[in-house]
């Protein structure tokens, strides 16, 4: 069964932000994971939207997700994510 990781994020320094989004797709790929939804524009229908930017990820399943965000590859990532941003990440599946 798929598992989704959503992911609100908030970005304070855009330059430092563009490197970890350079890393995160080769991240994904040893899982099985890929992009569904990929930044902007999020438009509020019900409720309010805070956030930068808006990312949603598909993985085979649950294990593999996980795996993935504890991976050495997304942790080097992750570095660079946390001095560039604030994010909320949310493993669904």
């Amino acid at each position: 069964m798929p598992a989704y990781c959503l992911v609100e994020i908030d970005i304070h320094n855009m330059e430092v932000y563009e490197e970890y989004k350079k890393l995160t797709p080769v991240s994904l790929e040893p899982f099985g994971g890929k992009f569904v939804i990929r930044g902007l524009p999020v438009e509020a229908l019900e409720g309010k939207w805070n956030h930068d930017r808006l990312v949603l990820l598909e993985f085979p399943n649950r294990e593999k997700a996980l795996e993935w965000y504890n991976s050495e590859n997304y942790q080097k990532a992750k570095k660079i994510r946390e001095n560039a941003s604030s994010a909320n990440f949310f493993l669904v599946g």
